[in-house]
């Protein structure tokens, strides 16, 4: 009998590790990759959700590394904040928001699980938006002041919903109305626009008020029918709908978006992420996306946006006091 050769197994041992060793090295590019990966945490669906995507691949083509906007929804945006309030500091976790979580909230909320100055970092301004009044079109209400007329003659059915609910401009919007007209439309929060404009055209909700370009597409439709928007200027997504000034009511109110990550930043990342946005600020195409979608851009940067956090938190203590609202548990 012929003796075994040790050789064969030996080799089969060796082609083995080789094999593993091989497996392991091309894995491990992927897991650096995903290492390296910058997330943009965003609370609010529709236009806010799209601004978040452009800022991720903006991100990604400027510094070279992967990047990915995720939608947190709920808590007024406050779940995709702590994302960012729990991270390092190293820029790989960010949080897209509007500026009342920072502003707004603190007037609303009796205690809230961050500190809106000390808790962030603020990266740079990006946008700023109109919210808009609709109603359901078999209502019968064609304008502003048959709204008012009818929310007065119906002390029971008037109410108005807003997205993405308590503390947004949408809501205050919404408390301005009810204080510049007399009304007493009580508030129903919706954490998505889309689910409030559901029940809206289903005649289940009498009034919405949210972002603009969340109901352009319904109301060309005839699903639902704008009556106003917030801004100071008509849209010129739906240049036929008047502002709230020119309906007859003296309230006007736009909201602003910035990039925020945890507190503790570097300077230089701050400025390295900032400087990284500007071939998107400076881009007639994204300009031209954002205004399809009611916005407009607002580049400025983190200095600039936490100056205007400190200004708006002082308007809205005026008008939360003003509406005699009572403040909630955060």
């Amino acid at each position: 009998m012929r003796p075994c050769s040790p050789s064969r197994p030996i080799r089969r041992r060796e082609s083995l590790r080789v094999l593993a060793s091989s497996a392991a090295a091309l894995a491990l590019p992927a897991v650096r990759a995903q290492d390296n990966t910058i997330t943009v945490y965003v609370g609010a669906a529709s236009s806010m959700d799209f601004c978040s995507r452009l800022i991720a691949d903006q991100l990604r083509d400027a510094l070279g590394r992967p990047a990915i906007s995720v939608a947190k929804l709920g808590a007024g945006q406050r779940l995709a904040l702590g994302e960012a309030k729990r991270a390092a500091p190293d820029g790989r976790t960010l949080a897209f928001a509007t500026t009342g979580p920072f502003a707004v909230y603190p007037h609303i909320y009796t205690k809230l699980d961050y500190d809106p100055d000390r808790d962030f970092t603020a990266i740079a301004g990006v946008s700023a938006f109109d919210v808009a009044v609709s109603v359901n079109p078999n209502s019968g209400i064609n304008d502003l002041k048959q709204l008012v007329a009818w929310a007065k003659g119906k002390p029971g059915e008037a109410m108005f919903g807003s997205a993405p609910g308590n503390g947004s401009l949408s809501h205050f919007v919404g408390i301005s109305i009810n204080l510049a007209a007399g009304l007493a439309m009580p508030h129903v929060p919706y954490k998505d626009s889309g689910v409030g404009l559901v029940d809206l055209s289903a005649g289940r909700l009498p009034v919405m008020i949210t972002g603009l370009s969340a109901q352009v597409a319904m109301h060309r439709a005839g699903k639902i029918r704008l009556l106003a928007v917030s801004g100071d200027t008509r849209s010129p997504l739906v240049p036929e709908v008047p502002t709230l000034r020119e309906a007859g009511l003296p309230v006007s109110a736009t909201t602003s978006t910035g990039l925020f990550g945890p507190a503790g930043m570097a300077p230089d990342l701050v400025n390295r992420l900032h400087a990284a946005l500007q071939p998107m600020f400076a881009s007639a195409s994204v300009k031209e996306k954002l205004a399809q979608q009611g916005m407009t851009l607002w580049p400025v940067t983190g200095a600039q946006l936490a100056a205007s956090i400190v200004e708006e938190r002082k308007r809205f203590e005026t008008l939360v006091k003003a509406s005699g609202y009572t403040p909630e548990a955060g």
